[in-house]
């Protein structure tokens, strides 16, 4: 979670100046401005978290009025109530400040009206006061009033957007605050709703691939187990308590339930401290980088995650492509929205350092960062050598949509009948070693 602080200063020379950062803590933000300083010769006074404060107030006619209001300081938001004519308000700083992300389906609605809106030629600031109005969520009703606002101050769209990242998500973020600063607003949002229903619908995909599938096979493990545990062993013990000799199988099954059940918590350590380990590390810089390095040399799904990227990587380049084959700024937020660290990597410090200082042209830098497949490098140089590089991004980003699209669904089918057959197998395990015991019978005597 991102939060906004305000640092107020003097520079060298006496004159007053003051910021805005955003960082998850007042520590971290400290940090920034001390190297900003620093820098800039600048002496901080203070600085200021943008916290939500609580007001009361009773109107001339007697009604009570309650309300939130976010700001640096009380005194700013008792300032702004008098200017409305409001004295004597009661003022309060929140104690707790949850603000939920609104959700995917939000976001995704206000940027598909906003590009319909737009094309019908509708000015942007009325599209966002129209939003704002009728937004439910108030996370997003507040972060589209106060976007309003601040543009209307003839603030840059880039910066204002970016204090929203955590409404929004990066890279939504990222594409709006470029659209106010472009020539074809329609077409960015547009785009941009593209990026987000490809999202949406990758990770679907991805859920009805993987977790879904697995979720039923830690089901029916924990059912075995239950069964082996528990139900297993008070049933064949019963023949034991009267010297009933047991079959292997069922003698074997009874040794692992009985080393199971004085054993079990480490070896539910065993299991669980690496899948912890594992799930933080993925969350550093070198972890996502190592995973999505690796995730593409994955038999099947590795082609499939890989030719995904490829395609955000293009829609993205397409949207933003400024006419320009070496526009830095367009493959930089490629890079950054394509979903994979290692190919943001090749992108960003290897492809663009040598077309910048070495004046390599576009199609050989990315075949140095070898990130991209050959097929895509080489519908790409045919654009190039045409003059039609935009035409080859889009054509690069449909054909991998329909291609992923195509074989998600034919992967999510087979591992749909693998699961099924995974668990016919256990049940008909589990059969055999109940039939076993079913077939056990009592020593008959003088026998």
């Amino acid at each position: 979670m991102q939060y906004e602080f305000r640092y107020q200063g003097i520079t060298s020379q006496g004159k007053g100046v003051q910021g805005i950062v955003l960082a998850s803590s007042k520590g971290k933000a400290k940090k920034i401005i001390d190297e900003f300083s620093e820098k800039h010769k600048i002496r901080i006074n203070s600085i200021q978290k943008r916290s939500l404060f609580l007001y009361n107030l009773k109107l001339p006619s007697g009604k009570k009025v309650k309300g939130r209001q976010y700001a640096y300081t009380k005194g700013e938001v008792s300032r702004a109530l008098i200017n409305m004519g409001y004295k004597n308000a009661k003022i309060e700083k929140a104690i707790i400040d949850i603000k939920l992300k609104p959700p995917f389906a939000s976001i995704l609605m206000f940027v598909n009206l906003s590009s319909f809106l737009l094309k019908e030629k509708m000015s942007y600031d009325k599209i966002l006061r129209m939003l704002a109005d009728e937004e439910s969520n108030l996370t997003l009703k507040e972060a589209l009033k106060k976007i309003e606002s601040e543009l209307k101050k003839g603030k840059e769209g880039t910066e204002v957007f970016a204090r929203h990242q955590d409404v929004f998500g990066k890279f939504p973020a990222y594409m709006l605050g470029l659209a106010t600063k472009s020539g074809n607003m329609a077409e960015v949002y547009d785009a941009t709703a593209k990026f987000m229903e490809r999202e949406m619908e990758y990770k679907k995909s991805l859920r009805s691939a993987l977790l879904m599938p697995a979720f039923t096979v830690l089901a029916m493990f924990g059912a075995v187990l239950y069964y082996v545990i528990k139900v297993f062993p008070d049933t064949a013990k019963m023949f034991l308590r009267f010297d009933i000799e047991l079959p292997p199988m069922t003698a074997a099954t009874l040794d692992i339930s009985d080393y199971f059940a004085v054993n079990w918590w480490w070896i539910v350590l065993i299991i669980i401290i690496p899948i912890i380990a594992s799930a933080l590390w993925w969350r550093t810089p070198k972890g996502m980088y190592w995973r999505d390095k690796n995730l593409i040399k994955l038999p099947v799904m590795g082609h499939l995650i890989h030719k995904s990227s490829i395609e955000i990587f293009f829609r993205v380049f397409s949207a933003i492509y400024a006419g320009a084959e070496n526009n830095i700024e367009t493959l930089t937020a490629s890079a950054e929205a394509c979903r994979n660290k290692f190919m943001e990597k090749g992108v960003k410090e290897v492809a663009i350092p040598l077309m910048l200082k070495e004046g390599m042209s576009l199609v050989p830098a990315l075949e140095k960062a070898d990130v991209f497949n050959q097929s895509t490098l080489s519908r790409l140089k045919t654009g190039t050598e045409s003059g039609n590089i935009l035409q080859s991004a889009q054509q690069i980003a449909t054909f991998y949509e329909k291609e992923t699209t195509y074989k998600m669904e034919n992967i999510i089918q087979s591992i749909q009948v693998f699961v099924g057959m995974f668990i016919a197998i256990v049940i008909t395990l589990l059969t055999v070693v109940s039939s076993e015991v079913a077939m056990i019978s009592p020593n008959t005597p003088g026998m």
